[in-house]
Formats: structure tokens, sequence, C-alpha cells
């Protein structure tokens, strides 16, 4: 039983990083706009995000190279599916910037 537990937490570390690297990302991006130190908020926001999932990535390297690969498998998949979900695609359809349609 514990067999399975390891790599269904790598994974799931994973996931939880990726989400929050890549929604700490698009939230700065957000607010970049109306901030008025843009780089502090960058730069800030860069060093917070790379700390923590550096962080991550070290306490799952502990456990082995599988561990690692499922928890990057996992960052990977997340950042895939943010970027489906958050594409900018019918966004631009309906400002009439889309693909042509004829």
């Amino acid at each position: 039983m514990s067999s399975l537990i390891l790599p269904a937490v790598s994974f799931f570390m994973g996931v939880f990083l990726g989400a929050f690297y890549f929604g700490g990302l698009w939230l700065t991006i957000k607010r970049l706009p109306g901030c008025q130190q843009p780089t502090l908020l960058s730069l800030g926001s860069f060093f917070a995000r790379s700390l923590v999932c550096i962080l991550g990535f070290y306490v799952i390297i502990g456990s082995g190279m599988q561990s690692l690969l499922l928890c990057l498998a996992g960052f990977v998949l997340t950042k895939i599916a943010l970027i489906r979900r958050l594409s900018l695609e019918p966004r631009m359809e309906a400002c009439g910037n889309g693909p042509d349609k004829s």
C-alpha cells in the first residue's frame, strides 16, 4: 500500500507546485498594469515562486529519481492544463482578432 502512496504524493506535489508557480505568474501579470512598482512586483514574485518550487523539488528529490520525475510530470501537466484553461483565444475572437472563419 505504501508503495502507491509515495508516487501519488510526488505527482500531486508537482501539481501543487505547478499551480502555485504558474498561477502566481498569472496573478502577477494581471496586477502589473495597475502597479506603481512593476519591477519590484515582478522580481519579488519571481523569487518567491522560484524559492517555493526549488524547495519543493528539493524535498521530493530525497525520495529518489522516480519521485522527482513524477513531480516534474505533475508540474508540466499543470502548466499545460493552465495554458488551455486560461487561453487567450476566446477573448481574441470576441474582439474580432481571432482566426478567420471564412
